[in-house]
């Protein structure tokens, strides 16, 4: 049965990275969306239905064989991204559980 949970994947890369990635992601329809949450610290999200999550975290291997890409915990500051702020609410780290290293 479909599930419409979302899994968020925060993830620090280069900057120059940030388009490549956003792109790869819009071109596998349906399985995540990236948005933005610090262009500077080149910090972004990783939007994942959980139905498409080992899909995601293939691509998200298959990337880091040919980029820096780090997942992190969410970032503590809220982000200036208003669609972020509406589905995530703040999480400490505490909330976090590393599932990479």
């Amino acid at each position: 049965m479909p599930t419409d949970a979302v899994e968020f994947i925060y993830l620090q890369l280069a900057p120059a990275d940030i388009a490549e990635v956003k792109f790869l992601f819009e071109s596998y329809e349906e399985v995540g969306i990236i948005r933005t949450l610090d262009r500077h610290a080149a910090v972004i999200v990783l939007l994942v239905v959980v139905d498409f999550l080992p899909v995601a975290r293939a691509i998200l291997d298959d990337l880091q064989a040919h980029m820096p890409l780090i997942e992190i915990p969410p970032p503590p500051a809220p982000s200036d991204d208003w669609l972020m702020q509406e589905i995530d609410p703040p999480q400490t780290t505490a909330d976090y559980h590393y599932r990479r290293t």
